[in-house]
């Protein structure tokens, strides 16, 4: 908390010049292991984590002992622990010691979810990416950058890294440096202006040089075709053909075959605390999300509605960052959850120093003029465990249950203090408490109140 208040009075120039040199020393301090590895960079403003995680998939499946940081979780080949960080890109003495150990432990590829923010702070420097991949931009995020112009060109210096570094040799073999862009993306030809080897697009569109066709939506997965080879994804979410159009790309770059990509994709039955559903023997769904602006949250909340029941409710959870994040992004948020929802809860992700109230009211303000009514179908509990336990008891069979904002995030901040949280154990715990002994789901008797 005394860090990030002494922060704002040092000159931006001058912090910037400290975090440049910080990840200048600790890179130099664990022997520059991303010399020794294909290291592919993941950006965009959605999808990181899942895209990461699918090209991590196809490698391992490929053959390719590979590394992962991501938000949700690290991987050095079959061994994971979650993020405990509570930031996507770790600084850059705790990035640099990982990678020194994905090396050391014999990884030939690792794949880093890399952000604006990481990107801005140069968390990058000293790492040879060779890949890069962008899944999209939206216009979150802008407040910490000053600005969307801003926010893109952090975004930016992923790419203009590539050409930054000499070529590498791993494994005996040449890596090339790709640009991997979404061709449906309004900012694709901004990315197309940074000179690189290769570049390669994919997209849900015709034109992209991987094009997902014959899409096959279904409420536990999807099916699609890529150049005439068939893929089946067994995560939830339409979303979720487009975040894993990247690894068949990649796979098809290093060499990997359209079956063995496929077999890689199929592996991935859960990414922690994206669309993971959270069993306990309930008669309703219960998932947790990360979805934490507009544009995902429709895309979560429209995935939910599709795992209802005939005849089912979907009762979603919400709710958005303090601490001078993009503000923007609170209505929208509300209104998309007041339109797709039946039943809406309104509760604190990570308020930092900011008053949840008002954080709260801003969201649950929007619920409202998209129809809802407070204490009918519209809850407002500041408390995040109190608002889980809400939802659930909102909770009848056959409804689904959307608890939205963190993921699995290992904690929350609030009043500058860093709580020890998981919202799939809270979910698990809460469910223990209203469930009958039976757990034949909860009963409908408090749906109205």
């Amino acid at each position: 908390m005394f860090k990030s208040k002494l922060r704002k009075y040092i000159p931006r120039l001058v912090l910037s010049a400290y975090h440049y040199i910080i990840a200048r020393l600790a890179a130099a301090w664990y022997g520059f292991p991303s010399r020794q590895l294909v290291v592919i960079g993941v950006t965009g403003t959605k999808g990181k984590t899942t895209t990461a995680n699918f090209i991590w998939a196809v490698l391992e499946a490929g053959g390719k002992s590979t590394g992962l940081v991501s938000t949700a979780l690290f991987r050095i080949h079959d061994r994971q622990m979650l993020n405990p960080y509570h930031m996507t890109m770790p600084a850059p003495f705790t990035l640099q010691q990982f990678l020194r150990e994905m090396a050391d432990e014999g990884c030939t590829h690792c794949v880093l979810e890399t952000t604006s923010e990481g990107l801005a702070q140069w968390r990058h420097v000293g790492i040879w990416y060779d890949i890069a991949v962008l899944t999209n931009i939206t216009s979150e995020h802008i407040e910490a950058h000053g600005g969307f112009e801003a926010y893109r060109a952090a975004k930016g210096k992923l790419f203009t890294s590539l050409m930054q570094h000499p070529q590498k040799r791993v494994d005996g073999e040449e890596v090339p440096r790709v640009a991997l862009l979404n061709n449906d993306s309004e900012h694709r030809d901004f990315f197309l202006r940074f000179p690189v080897e290769h570049v390669a697009t994919f997209g849900l569109k015709r034109g992209a040089d991987y094009v997902a066709e014959d899409v096959v939506v279904r409420p536990q997965g999807a099916t699609f075709r890529v150049k005439g080879a068939h893929y089946a994804l067994r995560v939830a979410g339409a979303f979720n053909v487009q975040n894993a159009l990247p690894a068949v790309a990649i796979g098809e770059m290093l060499g990997i075959s359209p079956a063995t990509i496929a077999e890689g994709l199929a592996s991935l039955r859960v990414v922690p605390g994206r669309m993971e559903e959270i069993e306990e023997k309930q008669a309703f769904t219960a998932i947790v999300d990360y979805a934490h602006e507009a544009v995902s949250m429709e895309a979560a909340l429209t995935a939910a509605r599709q795992l209802a029941k005939r005849g089912g409710k979907l009762i979603a959870l919400l709710g958005a960052e303090g601490g001078g994040r993009d503000e923007a992004k609170r209505p929208a948020m509300g209104e998309c959850a007041g339109r797709f929802a039946d039943y809406v809860v309104v509760s604190n992700v990570d308020p930092y120093d900011d008053p949840p109230g008002e954080i709260i009211e801003d969201i649950a303000r929007a619920v409202e003029d998209a129809g809802k009514t407070r204490e009918k179908n519209l809850f407002c509990i500041e408390d995040r465990r109190e608002g889980i336990r809400k939802a659930l008891s909102l909770a009848g069979k056959g409804d689904v249950v959307l608890i939205t904002g963190k993921g699995a995030e290992q904690s929350m901040i609030i009043k500058g203090e860093k709580i020890p949280w998981d919202d799939r154990m809270v979910v698990r715990e809460e469910m223990g408490v209203i469930l009958p002994a039976g757990r034949h789901g909860a009963n409908n008797a408090n749906r109205s109140k």
